[in-house]
């Protein structure tokens, strides 16, 4: 990204796996079963990333999604800002994504999404994901949703009401192309609390302090510390048993 011109960037890491989230849902995401060599890097990856000049927000309290979410929404409000990218391909940021200004860019397909791109993969708009991932669920997440609210429905019913509590408690209202529409609207009245609390799950904050000012994330090259850092990386990849 540096290589290709970027001139202000974060990066964001949940230095630790667990949130505030855990305390509302107990079967939240959490750092068991994590490869332990993989957490290891987690301390490396901070270092490496400040060495090079880099802002890092490692994020402890809240998790790396909501501090990207609190500095996308800061950086729209800065008029100088002529367009805040954030790389990730998580479902969930979907959610700030702004007309074509706040994008979302997946760097793994080299895919940018802006407002109409999240209408086109999901079906709803930005503001309306916290409440689609409710009642689909997100499994990486740990939340399961709502029994039979797939994809299909879930978008059809969202992309008229937009949030569950402007959704009809009579289903033969709803005028969208759903299967078992009854069946759905005894599954929401019945889960209707649970629906609610796996939609805070999903909203990420945007009142997390992040930066003050947007030139803060202005990258000036490595620092001092960058050099020795990365000969020593040098030095154990030279080292390291080759696999064939």
């Amino acid at each position: 990204m540096i290589n290709g011109g970027t001139t202000h960037l974060a990066v964001a890491t949940d230095h630790v796996i667990e949130s505030f989230r855990n305390q509302l849902w107990p079967d939240y995401k959490t750092g068991a079963g994590i490869d332990p060599d993989l957490f290891a890097q987690f301390p490396l990856l901070e270092e490496a990333l400040s060495a090079l000049g880099v802002t890092v927000w490692p994020m402890v309290e809240y998790e790396a999604d909501d501090a990207l979410a609190s500095a996308a929404a800061a950086a729209e409000r800065d008029s100088r800002v002529v367009r805040a990218i954030i790389c990730t391909p998580d479902k969930d940021l979907a959610q700030c994504v702004r007309g074509s200004r706040v994008v979302q860019l997946n760097r793994r397909t080299n895919v940018v999404m802006d407002e109409a791109g999240v209408m086109g993969k999901f079906g709803v708009a930005p503001a309306s994901i916290p409440d689609y991932l409710a009642l689909v669920g997100d499994a990486a997440d740990g939340y399961p949703g709502l029994t039979g609210w797939g994809a299909k429905s879930s978008a059809a019913v969202l992309a008229r009401y937009g949030h569950l509590e402007a959704i009809p408690a009579d289903w033969r209202t709803w005028g969208v192309n759903a299967a078992s529409p009854a069946a759905l609207s005894a599954t929401l009245a019945r889960d209707r609390e649970r629906a609610f609390l796996f939609r805070d799950l999903a909203t990420l904050r945007t009142d997390v302090s992040v930066f003050e000012d947007v030139d803060e994330l202005r990258w000036r090259g490595p620092t001092p510390a960058f050099p020795p850092l990365a000969a020593q990386m040098d030095r154990a990849r030279a080292g390291a048993p080759r696999v064939r």
